[in-house]
């Protein structure tokens, strides 16, 4: 570390993810000396924007990590596995946003809100977890700390920019080919289907159970992240043609009776909740609002009437910010806060 802050690498900063990360670093005002951004050699030499500067992205090689006290990636899984290894040798440490190391038992996989002490046994390596897991259990861990959740059933309405850029672009150029009476030129390429004005019940590869990977992430590290695996989950993943924003329809059964009216007062306290539910005003989250915000947003809390102890909440969130670059410095933040940054 510089004398006047942490020098951090941003990889993978030309991406979506990145250049948020980017965003939020110089928003929160991170104690950074310096931020080096680093992707593909196809990106180097290219720039982005941090604090009203143009900084020139470097490729991304295996010795680039020596004096960098903190690394955040987000370039894809095959690069976290090569070079979050060689980062945390060096001394540096990890906040990994792929899948690579999320379900790895030697790495902690966290939301700051949720399970921060969980950073206490890091090895140099943390997991940012999926987006959709993230704004869940935001919104669960205040309900399962006063109630006990014992089953959470969940439908995901996921919006095209979790995929990334290419997705953001296909969804723009099918719906303007549709608008202009062009669908017979309409080629997907980035999902199966034709993703405009159409919902695609697939994200990511199927497994042998015939759920997607998708959805076992959401069930595995649910798990993880809470400190429970007697929670039963099971969700549905879909993919909606929203550009930012997943939504989620969550029903949880609790081994305690907690009330909607109790729930809302709960959530209300919680940290980074934000409660927006008055049915009779229309008033309910939506990812129109959620965009750019940091808050996960939960709403349409009410009982459900076929058993003694469920509730049904409709929870939105950025993908982008909060389920992936804010959770991020988030991470990073408190690392700082708990006296973790550094390797021992």
């Amino acid at each position: 570390m510089k004398k006047d802050g942490y020098v951090v690498a941003v990889c993978g900063a030309t991406g979506a993810v990145g250049r948020v990360m980017l965003e939020v670093l110089a928003e929160r005002d991170f104690p950074a000396a310096e931020v080096i951004p680093f992707a593909s050699s196809r990106s180097a030499g290219s720039t982005v924007e941090y604090k009203g500067r143009e900084l020139t992205v470097r490729e991304l090689k295996e010795d680039s990590f020596a004096g960098i006290d903190l690394a955040l990636f987000s370039a894809g899984g095959s690069t976290s596995e090569k070079f979050a290894p060689l980062a945390a040798k060096a001394g540096c440490v990890v906040v990994d946003n792929s899948s690579a190391w999320r379900m790895d038992p030697g790495c902690p996989l966290v939301v700051p809100e949720v399970n921060p002490h969980d950073l206490a046994w890091h090895k140099g390596i943390i997991a940012n977890p999926n987006c959709s897991t993230i704004q869940m259990v935001v919104a669960l861990k205040p309900i399962h700390d006063a109630a006990g959740i014992r089953r959470i059933v969940v439908s995901t309405y996921q919006a095209v920019s979790g995929t990334g850029q290419k997705a953001i672009e296909e969804l723009a150029n099918q719906v303007q080919l549709m608008f202009n009476g062009r669908v017979e030129e309409i080629e997907p390429k980035v999902y199966p289907h034709r993703i405009a004005f159409n919902c695609l019940p697939q994200i990511d590869v199927f497994l042998d159970n015939d759920y997607t990977k998708e959805e076992m992430k959401m069930v595995n590290e649910t798990k993880k992240i809470m400190g429970d695996e007697s929670i039963r989950v099971t969700a549905t993943a879909v993919r909606v043609p929203v550009f930012f924003g997943h939504s989620e329809a969550v029903n949880i059964e609790t081994a305690k009776k907690l009330t909607a009216r109790d729930c809302r007062a709960l959530l209300s306290q919680a940290p980074g909740v934000r409660v927006l539910d008055n049915p009779s005003e229309r008033i309910y989250p939506m990812p129109i609002e959620a965009q750019g915000q940091d808050a996960t947003f939960v709403g349409r809390i009410r009982e459900d009437e076929t058993i003694d102890n469920g509730l049904n909440l409709w929870v939105v969130s950025d993908n982008i910010r909060k389920g992936a670059a804010l959770n991020a410095v988030q991470i990073a933040e408190k690392l700082i806060e708990m006296n973790l940054l550094r390797v021992a």
